[in-house]
């Protein structure tokens, strides 16, 4: 198989997902304890000693929390900006630093891989296109409003990985303070249901054969409820619903072969 993938953990808490091509086999974030990474990993059939990279998204504890332990046990490059670097505190133990920039594509052997610009209260978050003998994937998580550059670099993938991270009214009414809930539903905070089922609806070309739910809110969201709006606007498009998964903050999303 030429690509494969899996969400190892998405949620308000941590965040990891599992890419793989012929030759190169990676990770995007690190907001796990290696415990759990090799736990999961072994789960889908592989393994932390055949990891070849890092990859990092921004500096949030739920994306790099593990980050300076699983290095501390395979020493791979870190891909990740030099200021997203400059702002992890504290600031991990990476021996084998890679800066890369929004924009500028590189290469982990034969996994071509582009950020671009995403907005979110980080100092220089990214989405993610990883691309290998013609399959192309988009990772996109932590952001507070699907941007024209966002909606554009989710065009023409075969696997979309998208943040849907709270059910509006459940946020509302829910427990957070005020200043929590205006952050979140902030244009620097995080997509709702409901603003993933408009791009679902409007925007989404239909390319892609999966895709994935992510970064749900424990207390502002359920993943029947997510995955029931996204369903209604995918359904009348002739959407597969059985190619539709909700990432998970306890076992990993089921290994997709491409």
């Amino acid at each position: 198989m030429a690509v494969e993938i899996s969400v190892l953990t998405s949620s308000s808490s941590g965040n990891c997902t599992f890419i793989s091509t012929s030759r190169a086999k990676i990770l995007l974030d690190a907001g796990i304890n290696p415990t759990q990474a090799i736990k999961r990993l072994n789960s889908i059939g592989e393994s932390l000693d055949k990891i070849d990279a890092v990859v990092i998204s921004h500096e949030h504890i739920d994306h790099v929390s593990g980050l300076s332990a699983l290095l501390s046990k395979k020493d791979v490059p870190t891909y990740i900006t030099r200021d997203t670097y400059e702002a992890i505190n504290p600031r991990p133990a990476c021996n084998r630093l890679e800066f890369i920039k929004s924009g500028q594509p590189f290469s982990i052997k034969d996994l071509s891989v582009c950020g671009f610009s995403i907005p979110h209260d980080a100092v220089d978050p990214l989405g993610f296109n990883l691309e290998a003998e013609g399959i192309r994937v988009g990772h996109v998580t932590d952001l507070g409003y699907m941007t024209e550059l966002v909606m554009h670099r989710l065009k023409c993938c075969d696997v979309i990985v998208l943040e849907s991270n709270h059910d509006l009214e459940m946020l509302k009414v829910g427990p957070y303070p005020w200043h929590l809930k205006q952050r979140i539903m902030s244009r620097q905070g995080h997509l709702s249901n409901e603003i993933v089922g408009r791009f679902l609806e409007d925007e989404f070309d239909g390319k892609a054969q999966y895709i994935i739910l992510a970064h749900l809110s424990e207390n502002n969201n359920h993943p029947d409820i997510a995955r029931m709006v996204a369903a209604q606007s995918l359904e009348p498009r002739g959407f597969d619903l059985g190619n539709l998964q909700v990432a998970s903050k306890s076992s990993p999303s089921p290994l997709i072969h491409l």
